[in-house]
This record gives structure tokens, C-alpha cells and sequence, in this order.
């Protein structure tokens, strides 16, 4: 009887464990086994505080988001559409033939509708655009790639308000161009203008467009890189390729129907002009071009005024120098400039002397220009390189300005004074190595058709058609191949024209009338292939073949 008495207290002590369990309470309990088990419950709680501190210091400590500063972020873009969608504009272009961007939608960001597009209707050709207001009289910019062509332009504004618009003036070495409407000044919202030369990578960049016909989109993105070159037009222009510098870069989404539209700060003021990107897949890869606003300053009141403008014109192509070309000019391997590759006969940098390449020399398997004159300095301001030049000749000189430049000449210093010249207007339409944005093969020619007026000039029979091949590019494809450029300047019309070079008549037995019948062709064969041309050489039918290369 007494052993099963000595067993109560742990009997007790089960229970209470039990009721612990099943009840919030240890009221009912007798003393010594409800000290047992607060002391049971109490280091618990303390084993499970201690826990839970060990948990909260091994945790980094965070300051808690401020909800008003996302809220902040989000007004502003909503305060930056709504004061800058008026101002953006659709643009619709009809034609009869469609601009070379429209038929060409990978090189440029503008939509082309085709039969693959909803609600096509054939015969009429048709492209989206965008542009923005830039005053009261109904001026309104675009990029010249979008309206290039056009018989009808048609404006769509935010409010759905639709309006012809004319053609004032077109630029195509700055792809600019200004369109006008008709409307009552208070119809119109001007876009407010910002500074493109204080813009710093990583700073805030909203573009407005119609993407894909999308109007009145928005997207955000940063300033990804400055001091960009772009090729002019459309890569089909006559004469040299010339460049636009001081190209901004964004990650801002850019897709075709962008083109014209415009690329914004964080207070809404325009600080470019949505023009160009890089895509393998015709769509936002997020590299976008954008012309900068200080050129659009620059360019368009001349175009509203004079329906053109005049770039400064130094008469020379050139590539920037870099250590093996210095060392095979026997120049420090650090050398940096402009060398002079060739210079155009009685343009200015010709009349004051300049002097272009003598030589070639291998570089890495390939024929280099060497020997030219190296520009160091313009007007005392350093070049690094052909970007540089180019940049400041388009945003510190204009023509009839002397300008002095400090040249590497066989190794001694000479400073030569260039009086500048207005660059050469387009002839007509050339082959040209396109802003490749794919892979289609590349031949490396500048071209224009053959004309009457030429074709006499070359002692050939005036009724002869097909692409007289103006320049070769260096290192190409029909370089390699032997194809010849022009070797002689005549004045055509009031037009400088450089001739004598071989006339291409047929690729691979296809008549090629004109330039674009031989990209069409060209734009078919594939990287590697061969091509057999037959050209006009001195009066004689020849046959050339080449192998098509890739884009460089």
C-alpha cells in the first residue's frame, strides 16, 4: 500500500501534463506538481526566447522602404506622359513606292505594313511613324527615314484629331526632317527642349512612340551609353556613308513605329529623337539610338527656314588610328588621331593640301590604307579618333569657318588652315554597306545607276543601263575581287560626280538596271556564296565573280 502511495506524486505529475495539453490552465493542480511543471514551463520560455534572439541577430537588419518614394517615382512618369503624350504624334506615309526604311524594316525602327499585317489593303503602300509638335505654326519633327518618300503624310494626334501634313524640309545626314499641319495654335503642344550635353550614363530616359502602331506608348529605360556614331539616311545615299554624332544609347524598349518619336529626361523635356536600333530580331534588344537634342536644336530651324541645311564639309574619309597602324607608320604604338585615308579631289581639305594614304600595309590579313596625314588636334582641341573630328566639325563649325588642324606628317608636326566647304548634296540613289542589323551577305561597293548623262561622259552608248560603281570599301568582298571605283571627277548638272569605274550590267545573269535591283538580288545570297558580275570595264564586257562576305 505504500509503494503505490510513493507513486502518487509522479501519477500527479502525468496528469498534470496531460491537463497541460488539453487546458490553458494549471489551476486545478496540486501544489508540488504545479511547481514542477511552471518550472518545466519557464525554462521553455526562456529556451524559446533565447532561440528566437539567436534567429534575430543572425538576420541582416534592413531599413524598412519608404513607401513614398516609389510613390514619388510613379508620379513623376505619370506627370511626364500626361504633359508629353499631346505633343507626340502617329505618322501615317502613303506612296506609290514606299520609302527604302519602310521596305527595309530591319535596318530602321519604322513599321511597313505588309500582307503579313492585320487589316492590310493592297494596293495602297503605307508606314507608321512617330514625330512631336515642335511649335504653335504646326511644325512637327520626325527622322527623314519616315517620311523619305512619301506622296501623302497623314497625323494622328493623342485625341485622335487627324490632319494632312506637308513636307517643309528633310536632312538626310542628320535624319531629320519637318513635317507641318494646319491646325489653330491652340490645338497644338509644343514639346519643351532639354540639354543633350549634360547627360551622364545611368540617368533616367522615358521614350514616347508608337510602336508597332501602338500609339502613345511609354517606356523607361537609362542613358546606357554617349558619344555614339550612326550612318546617316539610310545607308543607300549617294556619295560617302557620313556619320551623326554624338549618338545617345538607351535600353529605354525602342521597337519600328518609334522612329521620329522622342526620348525625355525626368523633368519631360526632349533630349533626343528616337531613330535607329540594333536588333537580330527586328524588335527592342535594348540597344537604341537616338539623335541628340543639341543636333535636332541645330538642324531643324534652318529646315523650317530654308527647307535644308548645310553640314561643314572637310573633303576627307579616315580611320581612326590604333597601335598597329601606328607602328607600321612608324609612329608611337600610343599614337592617337584621324589619319587621312583619302581625300575628295577639290574639296577643301584637297585645296589646302592634305594629303591622304600612299600605301597599304597587312594588318591581321587584311589591306590597311597607312602613310595619310594624322589629325591631332582641330583648332587646338585633341582627336582621338574620326568620332572626334566628325563631332566637332558638326557641333563647332559651319560653313565658311577656318579651322586649323594640327597633322602628323611623317612623323613632324604641321598645322595646315581648312576653310570649310558645304558638304555635297545627294546624287542619287547608291549601294552602300546598309546598318546591318542581320545577317545578309555584303558586297562592299557605293554605287548609282548608270544615267545618259553619264554614260556619255564614259564614252559609252547613252541608252546603256546598270550600277556604275562609285568607291570600293576597303578590305571587301569586291575589293578582293578585283572590282575597280571611280578614278576621275566630272561635274554633272552642277554635281561633282566621281567616274570611270566599273559598271555592273548583271549578277549571276540577272539584268540590274538599277541600284535597287542589285540589293534585292544581293540581299538573296547568302554569306559565302559567290556572285558572278558582269561589268563594263574601259568599253569591255568582263566577268567577276565574288565571294559575298559578312557585314564587318
Amino acid at each position: 500500500m505504500s509503494k503505490n502511495i510513493r507513486k502518487l506524486p509522479v501519477l500527479l505529475v502525468l496528469i498534470a501534463l496531460f491537463a497541460v495539453a488539453c487546458s490553458p490552465t494549471l489551476a486545478a493542480l496540486p501544489g508540488e506538481a504545479s511547481e514542477v511543471i511552471n518550472t518545466v514551463f519557464e525554462d521553455n520560455k526562456l529556451n524559446e526566447q533565447a532561440a528566437a534572439q539567436s534567429v534575430q541577430q543572425s538576420q541582416p537588419v534592413t531599413e524598412p522602404i519608404e513607401p513614398g518614394l516609389l510613390a514619388a517615382y510613379e508620379q513623376t512618369l505619370v506627370n511626364i506622359y500626361e504633359q508629353v503624350n499631346p505633343s507626340v504624334v502617329n505618322i501615317r506615309v502613303i506612296g506609290q513606292e514606299l520609302p527604302f526604311a519602310a521596305q527595309h524594316p530591319d535596318l530602321f525602327p519604322n513599321e511597313p505594313q505588309s500582307p503579313d499585317t492585320p487589316n492590310f489593303q493592297p494596293p495602297v503602300n503605307q508606314s507608321f511613324g512617330s514625330g512631336f509638335v515642335w511649335d504653335a505654326q504646326g511644325n512637327i519633327i520626325t527622322n527623314n527615314h519616315v517620311v523619305a518618300g512619301a506622296e501623302e503624310i497623314e497625323v494622328t494626334f493623342s485625341d485622335e484629331t487627324v490632319a494632312t501634313a506637308e513636307l517643309i524640309g528633310a536632312d538626310p545626314d542628320s535624319d531629320l526632317a519637318v513635317i507641318r499641319v494646319d491646325l489653330p495654335p491652340e490645338e497644338l503642344q509644343p514639346v519643351v527642349m532639354g540639354d543633350s550635353d549634360s547627360l551622364r550614363v545611368g540617368q533616367l530616359a522615358i521614350a514616347i512612340g508608337n510602336p508597332f502602331g501602338l500609339d502613345g506608348t511609354m517606356t523607361v529605360g537609362i542613358i546606357s551609353a554617349l558619344g555614339r556614331s550612326l550612318p546617316a539616311s539610310d545607308g543607300f545615299s549617294a556619295g560617302p556613308v557620313y556619320s551623326i554624332p554624338n549618338v545617345i544609347q538607351t535600353d529605354a524598349p525602342i521597337n519600328p513605329g518609334n522612329s521620329g518619336g522622342v526620348l525625355l529626361d525626368d523633368r519631360g523635356k526632349v533630349i533626343g529623337v528616337t531613330a535607329a536600333i540594333e536588333s537580330p530580331v527586328r524588335a527592342n534588344a535594348g540597344i537604341g539610338f537616338v539623335i541628340p537634342a543639341s543636333i535636332v536644336n541645330r538642324v531643324v530651324p534652318e529646315l523650317i527656314e530654308n527647307g535644308s541645311f548645310e553640314h561643314p564639309y572637310l573633303g576627307i574619309s579616315g580611320i581612326s588610328l590604333f597601335p598597329d597602324l601606328a607602328e607600321a607608320m612608324d609612329l608611337a604604338n600610343d599614337q592617337r588621331g584621324a589619319m587621312v585615308a583619302a581625300v575628295t579631289p577639290n574639296g577643301p581639305a584637297d585645296k589646302a593640301g592634305i594629303q591622304g594614304s600612299d600605301r597599304q600595309v597587312m594588318i591581321d590579313g587584311s589591306d590597311v590604307n597607312a602613310g595619310g596625314d594624322v589629325i591631332t588636334l582641330i583648332d587646338g582641341q585633341p582627336v582621338n579618333g574620326m568620332d572626334d573630328l566628325i563631332a566637332y566639325l558638326s557641333s563647332n563649325s559651319v560653313v565658311g569657318q577656318k579651322v586649323i588642324l594640327t597633322l602628323l606628317r611623317d612623323g613632324q608636326e604641321v598645322e595646315v588652315s581648312v576653310t570649310l566647304e558645304a558638304r555635297p548634296k545627294e546624287i542619287s540613289q547608291v549601294v552602300a554597306p546598309p546598318l546591318a542589323t542581320d545577317d545578309r551577305a555584303w558586297l562592299g561597293i557605293m554605287g548609282i545607276p548608270l544615267t545618259a548623262e553619264i554614260a556619255k561622259e564614259m564614252e559609252l552608248n547613252e541608252d546603256q543601263t546598270g550600277v556604275l560603281v562609285l568607291e570600293v570599301q576597303d578590305a571587301s568582298p569586291a575589293e578582293e575581287a578585283g572590282i575597280l571605283g571611280g578614278d576621275q571627277t566630272v561635274t554633272i548638272n552642277g554635281e561633282a560626280l566621281l567616274i570611270g569605274g566599273d559598271v555592273i550590267v548583271r549578277a549571276d545573269g540577272n539584268d540590274v538596271g538599277t541600284v535597287q535591283e542589285l540589293a534585292a538580288y544581293l540581299q538573296e545570297v547568302g554569306i559565302g556564296e559567290e556572285v558572278s558580275l558582269a561589268v563594263i570595264r574601259d568599253g569591255n564586257l568582263l566577268t567577276i565573280d565574288v565571294t559575298l562576305g559578312e557585314q564587318p
